[in-house]
């Protein structure tokens, strides 16, 4: 940030500087990271696009990401509470449980919505909004939104103020998205996550949209094909740092220790699904030996993948995946749990069934 402009957290900053920054920021110690970073992202994939059903396991992964990513907005529930909620027809009553679900279904739609036209736009980034909170609400239309810190009730950003200027900036950004710049697209990722955290465009739900954001551009960057990053985790356990270089982009002008910071996040991040993969792609295989040793006649691997696709399952789930009807898949079921492959648990009316080494695995 230039020197004259004496930055007001408490002011709205109208004065957010448009994209691309300013200065040069791909200093040989940011394009030594993307090495590294892209390294790790294109193994991640790999690993993907080698499993039998690639699908398999995204489900897991987003309903993972959605925990975490509402856990940083201190919206939380349980892996167990989320995985059930997500299969049981049981009316769910935890107003946290259905946040964390709206944002899985606001990925899955963001999704689905660039598939059809591979562009990131502000009408998307207010249906994904929309989706999350569950309400029609849009870019913010009046004054008074600031961000503090929670120990001190201290103003630390004002972001920008009305519509226009909001539009404005938002527009600016989606221009920078799509610009063939020549910039890394891992740096530009890590850009474009700044500015739409200081643009702040909504009344709520500006970190969870953000992050859906970075997922999609990942998959329009042709960088990852599906939606299988766990990235809330690692903001969750470097939580500080995050706001602070957050910060310090807006108060210093500091893009390095940023893109740094969200590098970083992408390689560890991949590098720990990668294995996570592994370990469930090694359980599957050791369970599924395990199953045709002891119950031949019920093994199959569709079977196998219904079983490690989330943690719980239920019989009229084995029956819509053609593995038989629903005396047949009861009778499966039963004597998976009966030979200790499962245990079942009564919620509401249904009978669920969970792969509690698969939950193991998962809980890391």
């Amino acid at each position: 940030m230039s020197k004259e402009i004496i930055y007001n957290p408490e002011t709205a900053y109208n004065n957010l500087p448009l994209l691309p920054p300013s200065k040069e920021i791909e200093s040989i110690a940011i394009l030594k990271k993307t090495i590294t970073a892209s390294r790790a992202l294109s193994e991640l994939k790999g690993a993907i696009t080698n499993l039998p059903n690639p699908i398999l396991f995204i489900d897991t992964i987003n309903l993972e990401e959605a925990r975490a990513s509402s856990a940083i907005e201190n919206i939380i529930t349980t892996q167990d509470e989320l995985f059930k909620a997500s299969i049981a027809n049981k009316k769910n009553n935890n107003p946290a449980t259905k946040e964390v679900i709206h944002y899985k279904d606001a990925l899955w739609f963001g999704v689905e919505e660039i598939k059809k036209r591979p562009i990131l736009t502000t009408n998307l980034f207010i249906s994904i909004m929309q989706i999350i909170k569950e309400n029609k609400s849009s870019i913010r239309n009046a004054p008074g939104t600031q961000l503090k810190n929670p120990a001190t009730n201290k103003v630390v950003y004002t972001p920008p103020e009305g519509e226009g200027v909001i539009r404005e900036k938002l527009k600016n950004l989606e221009d920078f998205i799509h610009a063939k710049d020549g910039i890394d697209p891992l740096v530009k990722m890590a850009i474009i996550h700044y500015q739409f955290e200081a643009i702040h465009p909504f009344f709520d739900g500006n970190g969870r949209t953000g992050r859906i954001i970075l997922l999609l551009y990942l998959k329009i960057a042709n960088l990852l094909d599906l939606p299988a990053l766990y990235l809330s985790s690692y903001i969750i356990e470097h939580k500080d740092q995050y706001y602070t270089n957050l910060r310090m982009v807006t108060e210093e002008g500091n893009w390095k220790d940023w893109i740094l910071y969200m590098l970083d996040m992408i390689e560890q991040t991949a590098l720990k699904g990668r294995q996570q993969i592994i370990e469930i792609e090694n359980l599957m295989n050791k369970m599924g030996l395990e199953i045709q040793k002891k119950i031949p006649r019920i093994y199959s691997k569709d079977l196998m993948e219904q079983l490690f696709r989330l943690p719980y399952t239920k019989r009229n789930q084995l029956e819509k995946a053609g593995l038989g009807n629903l005396k047949t898949v009861g009778n499966y079921l039963n004597e998976l749990e009966k030979e200790g492959f499962l245990k079942s648990e009564q919620v509401g009316k249904e009978k669920l069934y969970l792969n509690f080494r698969l939950l193991e695995v998962l809980k890391g």
